[in-house]
């Protein structure tokens, strides 16, 4: 028996399957989807097997044998397997990145080098030294150690041996259960024998004849029955008791409420569309559903009814939303309608706890998942159900390899498994309501509220203005006096800035300089929290100068505004308010994105102040004032769709306002409130800034209209990272048609980052047959000689943006 083998190795020539012979001893265990290890080249290396056959074009003779299987059952389905080779063809990545990103970090291996002592008598001592009386160190300690030389040439005498141990990230959790082995009668008479002073173990055999059960932990023992370890291990001893270890899984930490299921009678609009989702699940249609419901029209009430559809059917749903702080409150709402039938996956789990979710999926013991942009690709065998939730999000597209749009890859999986897909959101992608427009999508529409409120009024602040009135405060007069009155009714409010930390940058107003990263081609923004000055593109923190490195004057200040600095200038005017700031640096801690929420649900807290995080999908029914602070940070972007997303977050930020019984109140302040995508905010006109943007984007020649792709060429030196955009702009041009615009090079809007020069070139397109075959040819050209000269190149077929 041949099996074919992608191996655990991302690089050019190993983007294949190898042949691998099966010894006779294992052929019972094979199968397609289940991970191996096998010899490669002097090393052990993991894979999959994607592949069974009997013949092999190789000498069979030659051929190298699977070491040990360690899958019993295969962790990659017949359908992930083909969704593989979909993603590496669509992504332009390697085979096995494709097959990795479907697997929870737990079950990716990790590679570790050891040098083995085979003869200890020809080594030299200091050498020998740095084994004490272990067998075999790591071969880090032979490096730190200034050995490497000595190694390599023990391992050329066969003194010594590199070997490779593969280690998995996390394993099953395991606690200690005692079984009952011996049979009443058997007690009785052990009782009977009992020494008088042995008054513990009599204790303890008495508790156990009364009890139903046969199995019990330690605790139960010590705490129920009063025992003790020695007084167990005297039962063990007895052949009374037998020591076992079971499997359990890890319990995800979540703080306690008190709220119950509520199930909402569904409106006219919302049955309409619940019907039609309903109609493509029961006649297994792999349809677009594109649910375009404004702010509280219940579009989540609709996801409910219809995964409840589902599972009557006995089929498994997917739930994905496109940032963790929405995951606690989407995740509590879920619970509490389908109890234990639903997992959880997001990136603020720990290993161990992603690991046993993504086994109770794969074992089949739920019928949900709600989760970020990986549950994607959870392992369900019979999906009646895909959901994706603000489908306009741009973190559903992976910036990394490979770089895969979650709602591609939903439609993918909808297709195979025959079943509807749900794209929800109050503000469309251009791209999606263009699709759904010309009936490529099927589009629900809701125009009402679920509890038929209005929309919160909506103020615009000329930010302008109020500086001409020497108001030089991040907070207008009409903001400020509405916050006041808000705190006064005991009512709560939302404060939304776009940008985290003290202030955007450090300037010195003798000479200008502005303090930049040393890596990166971006200003440092400064946080008040441990006087820092930090790069949030590579990480980088420095403390903040206290002179100007360039004319060391003393005239250092900050400029710009930051969820820091807005916390400290709240406290100054609204003193008595209590504040809670959610962002990147106060959400680093598990659970903290819960525990913020629920704070502020609870009612501790008068103001929630926050980023991005907080735009969208939170429900709290005494937000009654959402103020945005600088409308304009996303709209002046060197981005396409820096008018798109303005509005859409502008539109999803007002809606989190009076979504209860309470009216809702919205100030957006901002430099220009002329531009339309402000204008059309105020009233969630979405579709009359849809023609709008619709008009530039056509006149510009980007998507809708025409297709993007991304071609971007790095390196530490900024003449080799341009001759290589040329080089690999000039091969675009005269190999693609005449028709395809290659537009560039040009360097990145951030021209730098981690030392790496960036340029970039656009390629646009309506109808490019060969565009896939060429890149591949290009990528071939770079792997096999650009790559030598440290150039990176990378492709993105789909990009959210063009930064």
């Amino acid at each position: 028996m041949i099996v074919e083998v992608i191996v655990d190795v991302s690089a050019y020539p190993i983007d294949r399957p190898f042949d691998y012979s099966v010894p006779e001893h294992l052929e019972a265990l094979v199968e397609r989807g289940s991970r191996v290890h096998v010899p490669f080249g002097n090393r052990k290396v993991q894979g999959f097997i994607t592949n069974i056959k009997e013949q092999t074009d190789f000498d069979i003779s030659k051929l190298k044998e699977i070491q040990s299987i360690i899958d019993v059952e295969p962790v990659v389905t017949e359908e992930l397997l083909q969704l593989s080779k979909w993603l590496t063809n669509k992504t332009l990545c390697y085979e096995i990145d494709a097959l990795q990103v479907m697997l929870p970090a737990a079950l990716r291996a990790s590679y570790k080098k050891n040098i083995k002592i085979i003869n200890s008598s020809e080594l030299d001592e200091n050498f020998l030294a740095l084994f004490g009386k272990r067998e075999a160190v790591s071969y880090d300690v032979i490096e730190k150690a200034g050995y490497l030389r000595q190694m390599k040439k023990y391992l050329t005498q066969g003194t010594v041996q590199l070997e490779t141990v593969i280690k998995q990230h996390a394993k099953a959790k395991t606690i200690a259960k005692y079984h009952v082995v011996a049979n009443k009668e058997f007690i009785h008479e052990q009782l009977s024998n009992l020494n008088k002073t042995a008054i513990k173990q009599k204790e303890l055999m008495e508790w156990l004849l009364i009890q139903q059960q046969a199995s019990f932990t330690m605790e139960e023992l010590k705490e129920t029955a009063n025992s003790n370890s020695s007084t167990i291990k005297a039962l063990i001893e007895k052949n009374i008791l037998e020591k076992d270890k079971e499997e359990v899984y890890r319990e995800i930490s979540s703080l306690e409420y008190d709220d119950k299921d509520q199930r909402f009678q569904l409106t006219e609009e919302q049955s309409m569309a619940l019907a039609k989702i309903n109609h493509a699940q029961d006649n297994a249609e792999s349809t677009t559903f594109l649910v375009h419901g404004i702010t509280g029209s219940g579009k989540t009430e609709i996801y409910l009814n219809a995964i409840e559809n589902s599972i009557l059917k006995g089929k498994q749903a997917i739930m994905l939303v496109p940032e963790i702080s929405l995951t606690p409150q989407m995740t509590r709402r879920f619970k509490l309608r389908f109890g234990d039938q639903v997992a959880v996956m997001h990136s603020g789990l720990s290993v161990g706890e992603k690991y046993d979710e993504w086994r109770k999926i794969w074992r089949g013991e739920v019928k949900v998942v709600v989760g970020a942009r990986s549950a994607i690709f959870a392992p369900f065998k019979d999906l009646g159900l895909i959901i994706l939730d603000e489908e306009h999000e741009s973190t559903y597209k992976q910036e990394d390899n490979p770089r895969y749009h979650a709602r591609d890859v939903a439609i993918w999986r909808s297709e195979f498994h025959k079943c509807p897909v749900i794209l929800g959101s109050a503000t469309p992608s251009l791209e999606s309501y263009a699709r759904a427009s010309k009936g490529v999508y099927t589009l629900l529409t809701l125009k009402m509220r679920a509890k038929e409120q209005a929309l919160p009024t909506v103020n615009v602040v000329d930010m302008r203005a109020e500086l001409k009135n020497g108001n030089r405060s991040m907070f207008s007069i009409d903001l400020a006096d509405a916050v006041r009155e808000k705190l006064d009714k005991k009512e709560q409010i939302v404060l939304f800035l776009n940008k985290r930390g003290f202030s955007s940058f450090v300037l010195c107003r003798d000479c200008g300089t502005v303090v930049e990263c040393k890596q990166c081609d971006i200003s440092l923004t400064y946080h008040r929290a441990g006087e820092q000055l930090k790069c949030h593109y590579c990480g980088h923190e420095e403390p903040v100068p206290t002179k100007c490195p360039e004319c060391t004057s003393d005239h250092i200040r900050f400029f710009g505004t930051g969820t820091q600095k807005v916390e400290e200038e709240i406290a100054k005017l609204f003193p008595y308010a209590r504040v809670l700031r959610m962002d990147v640096d106060t959400t680093r801690t598990k659970g903290s994105h819960e525990r913020i929420l629920k704070q502020f649900g609870d009612g501790e807290a008068d103001i929630l102040l926050g980023t991005q995080m907080i735009a969208k999908g939170l429900d709290f029914p005494n937000i009654t004032l959402v103020g945005v602070l600088n409308a304009d940070t996303t709209l002046h972007l060197a981005d396409f769709r820096a008018a798109e997303k303005t509005f859409q977050l502008m539109t999803q930020v007002s809606g989190r306002a009076g979504r209860h019984d309470k009216e809702g109140k919205v100030y957006i302040q901002t430099y220009t409130p002329e531009h339309y995508a402000i204008e059309l905010s105020k009233d969630q006109l979405f579709e009359p800034f849809y023609h709008k943007e619709m008009q530039v984007r056509k006149q510009y020649e980007y998507p809708p209209f025409y297709y993007l792709t991304l071609v971007q060429v790095t390196h530490e030196n900024v003449l080799i990272a341009s001759e290589y955009a040329r080089l690999a702009t000039d091969w675009l041009r005269a190999n693609l048609s005449e028709q395809t615009m290659v537009v560039g090079p040009t360097a990145c809007a951030i021209s730098k980052i981690q030392n790496r020069y960036r340029y970039q070139c656009l390629i646009k397109y309506k109808k490019e047959p060969l565009l896939i075959e060429k890149l591949q040819q290009l990528i071939k050209i770079y792997r096999t000689e650009w790559m030598k000269k440290g150039i990176i190149l990378s492709i993105d077929l789909d990009p959210s943006t063009i930064l």
